[in-house]
Parts: structure tokens; sequence; C-alpha cells
């Protein structure tokens, strides 16, 4: 082994603090070793009051300080030209080092970046209509809305991630500009589309896709980079050719149906009938209500004993777990474990994560009809 001669830096002012130790999880450890051709391109995301990401390509790190038991020393070669091979300088030492820790995206700003932006049916214009309409000198003005960049910019989460957030919010790109669309108009395109594919017998695996895109715009006045983009989110286009994912499509009709009983629940059996008719018969045979997890619940009626749904979509609840949780036991102060799970799939990375948030703020309850989940702190509803 050889000898060292240490002595500290010769600028100790600049050198300290200015040394941060990072530890890599194996997965991204691999990726810089088996990376040939430096291509790698990670980015830190976060704004003053944020807890800071590491951002891959396709995934989100949370950045999280761990204090030392031992202190350690930043030590490099001698900067001394007159140094020689066995000189090291202690630049810095440090008490704590940076884990990454796997995260979920946080999309949850999406929300408010875009409202005011929903896209409706023949809805052309690009009209700020939030103003002061009472106002003597109000004008109608264009209002600058999110683009896909400025969301990259300000989102805590890698581009894979957004594209995938945008997909599953149903959110347009149109004039490079970020618009969701209205979820009543989703399903009217969708309805449309399973219509015309039944009515001309074209097979919903092999449909051409400027031709459909057409017929919405000839027949319904269908923007097609709308109608096209839809059916992006609903299935695989290659080669013109559009391949209908059947059960992402019969969800969201059935979703679209069930946004009407968020205040009146309906009974199951009318529901179902609904949905089977909107879908029609080539399709009612995927029809299933595990289809719309974590976007309802089921009751009994104390009248008549049927089965009654109420929409109760977990994307409308809190992303922090406590706040979760908290509206989780006041819309119902007892949850089965398999009713309440998937409810917090979108808020966990994986089961391991869930079962730690249950054992933190819910307490297991058993009985002959299974296990249940309690708060662990009272709420008084």
């Amino acid at each position: 082994m050889n000898d060292f001669n240490l002595k500290y830096s010769s600028s100790p002012v600049s050198d300290t603090g200015s040394f941060r130790l990072l530890e890599f999880p194996p997965e991204l450890y691999k990726c810089i070793e088996n990376s040939t051709d430096n291509t790698q391109s990670w980015s830190i995301k976060g704004e003053s009051l944020d807890d800071a990401v590491l951002c891959t390509a396709d995934k989100t790190y949370t950045i999280r300080s761990v204090v030392l038991s031992n202190s350690v020393l930043v030590v490099t070669p001698s900067l001394d030209s007159h140094g020689s091979a066995e000189d090291a300088v202690i630049r810095d030492q440090l008490h704590e080092v940076y884990e990454l820790v796997p995260s979920i995206p946080k999309l949850h700003k999406l929300n408010g970046l875009l409202r005011g932006s929903e896209y409706n049916e023949g809805q052309e214009d690009d009209v700020d209509m939030t103003s002061d309409s009472d106002r003597e000198d109000y004008r109608p003005s264009k209002r600058r809305r999110l683009t896909l960049e400025d969301a990259r910019e300000i989102l805590q989460a890698s581009d894979a991630e957004i594209s995938q957030g945008l997909k599953s919010r149903r959110v347009l790109i149109l004039k490079g500009e970020l618009r969701p669309i209205a979820p009543s108009y989703l399903t009217q395109i969708l309805e449309l589309l399973l219509n015309h594919l039944v009515s001309t017998s074209i097979p919903h695996q092999a449909a051409p896709l400027v031709a459909l895109s057409s017929a919405l715009e000839t027949d319904h006045e269908i923007r097609r980079d709308v109608s096209e983009q839809v059916m992006a989110w609903f299935g695989q286009i290659d080669d013109g050719i559009w391949k209908l994912d059947v059960n992402a499509t019969v969800k969201e009709v059935g979703l679209g149906i069930l946004r009407a009983y968020k205040d009146e629940p309906i009974v199951e059996f009318d529901f179902l009938a609904k949905w089977k008719s909107a879908v029609g018969d080539t399709f009612e045979t995927t029809i299933t209500l595990d289809l719309l997890l974590a976007n309802y619940l089921s009751s009994l009626s104390t009248l008549t004993g049927a089965t009654e749904l109420t929409y109760f979509p977990s994307s409308a609840l809190p992303t922090d777990p406590a706040a979760r949780f908290t509206d989780i036991f006041l819309t119902r102060p007892r949850w089965k474990a398999e009713d309440i799970s998937p409810f917090l799939e979108d808020i966990v990375v994986n089961n391991k994560e869930r079962d730690k948030l249950l054992l933190k703020y819910a307490r297991a309850i058993t009985d002959k009809e299974g296990v249940w989940y309690t708060a662990r702190v009272m709420y008084n509803g």
C-alpha cells in the first residue's frame, strides 16, 4: 500500500461545503457501467420549496439526505505543481450522504397548470374568457397556455413519465399547447369510433387510421388531429393501421357513464345495462367492474337491498399519503383490504410501499369476513 502525505487545502473557504456524496442504487450504477457512448442524460428538478428529485429518461428518484455516523473526508491529488504523486489534499469533510429512492412522478401540479384549458366539442378558438367580462374595456385576449416544453421544465418527473401522465389524464397537444379533453367529448368520440367500426365491418385489430379520422371529421366535425390523438391513447398505431385496445376503450366509456353518478348512486344492474348499450354487442362481453377499480364505491341500498355504485375516482384524492387516508376514512370508516388497495396504487411505487402506508395510517382488524382497515386516528365527519 502506498503512503500519502496528507495536507489541508490552501483554499478552505471555497472548498468547504462544495462537495456532495451521492449514492446510486444498483440499477443506475449499472446504467453508468454499461454506457459506452456517454449518452446518459439525467437532471435534478425542483423549485425552492420542493424536495429535489433526480430524473432519468424514464424514472424519478427522490433525493434523501442521510446523516453519517462517521465523517467522510474528501481527498484529491495535490493541486500544487511542485507536489509529488504521493501528495493528497483534504478538500472537505462530509457528515451526510444523499440517497436516491424510487419515487412516483410528481405530476399533481398539472391539474392547476391546465385549469381553464379544457378542449370541448367545436372549440376552435384560443380566446381567454377568464377575464372580468363586466369591465367596460373587456376584450377577449389569447392567454398563453402550457406547452410540452413548459411541462418538462416545471414537473418533477422524467420525460417518459410526463408523456404517460398526459396520456392517462387525456391531455391533447394542439398547436403545441396542452389541452385536456372534456370527458363527455372523449366518451362521445370513443362511442362514435366503436359504432363506425361495427357499422362498416372494419376489424378493430386492423383499422385504417386516416379513413377513421376522415370519417369522424366529415360526418361529425371532429378534428383529425384530435381523433388521431384519441386513437393513439386507446390503441397502437403502426404504419397507418390502428389496433384498438378494447379494455382501455370500454373502460373509458364506462367511466363516462359513471361520472354522472357522483352525488346520487346508480343501481349496478342499471349501470351495466347502460354500459353495454354504449359499447354495443361486439364489445359488451369485455365489460366487468374490475375495469373501473379505484373509480367507484359500491354499497347496498337500505331500501331495496340492491347493490349501488357511486363515482369516486382515486385521481381526485390528495397525493399526500396522510391527506389521502384522511379523505378515505372520512368517506368510509371501515374498508375491506381488497377495496382500499386500489385507492393507494397511484401514490406508491410498489406493493411493499403500499403495505408500509397501511401500517402507518391504518389499523387492521380481522373477522369472519376477512381483513378490514380503520383509521389509526379518528376523524369527525
